[in-house]
C-alpha cells in the first residue's frame, strides 16, 4: 500500500529513519558510522519537513519511503528485502506520472543508485565535488532524458 502525504508522527519519522539506516548501511559503503550518526539529523528534519512524502508499506509497516519536493526526488530508501523486487520503481514511476519529476542527486560512490536511476531513464548532466552538507562525497545530478 502507498501512502501519500502521511500524518508525519514521530513513531513514522523513527520507523522510516530506521528504514533510511539499514538501506544505507546496504548500498552507501563510503559511509563511516560517525557519517550515518550526523546524517540521522538531517534525514529526521528533512521527512518532517519535505513538500511531498510517500511511504510504501507492507503488513502496516514501512518498506520504502520518498521524498519530493520541486519536481526532483530528495530522497528515495528501501528496506534491503526490497531491493530488486520492483517497489522502488514503482515510487520512481509514480514520481515521474504524478509529480513531474525531473531531476534526482545521487552519490557518486553508491553505484548501486546510479545504476536504477539510469536504467529507469535518467542520466548525469553535472557534478559536484561535496554534498548538500559540505561532506566530501561527490554527487551526480541526474535528469531524466
Amino acid at each position: 500500500m502507498v501512502t501519500i502525504n502521511p500524518d508525519r508522527t514521530d513513531k513514522l519519522i523513527d520507523a522510516l529513519t530506521k528504514l533510511w539506516e539499514s538501506s544505507v548501511r546496504s548500498t552507501h559503503h563510503f559511509l563511516t558510522e560517525d557519517d550515518i550518526q550526523k546524517l540521522t539529523l538531517f534525514v529526521k528534519t528533512g521527512l518532517s519537513g519535505i513538500e511531498t512524502l510517500v511511504v510504501a508499506s507492507e503488513n502496516h509497516n514501512p518498506i520504502a519511503f520518498m521524498g519530493i519536493e520541486a519536481r526532483k526526488v530528495e530522497m528515495l530508501f528501501l528496506s534491503p528485502d526490497y531491493f530488486g523486487k520492483g517497489v522502488g520503481r514503482q515510487l520512481a514511476e509514480l514520481a515521474i506520472s504524478q509529480y513531474e519529476v525531473q531531476y534526482v542527486d545521487v552519490n557518486e560512490q553508491n553505484p548501486q543508485g546510479m545504476g536504477f536511476y539510469e536504467h529507469i531513464g535518467f542520466e548525469v548532466f553535472d557534478r559536484t565535488e561535496f554534498d548538500e552538507q559540505g561532506n566530501p562525497f561527490p554527487i551526480l545530478k541526474m535528469k531524466l532524458k
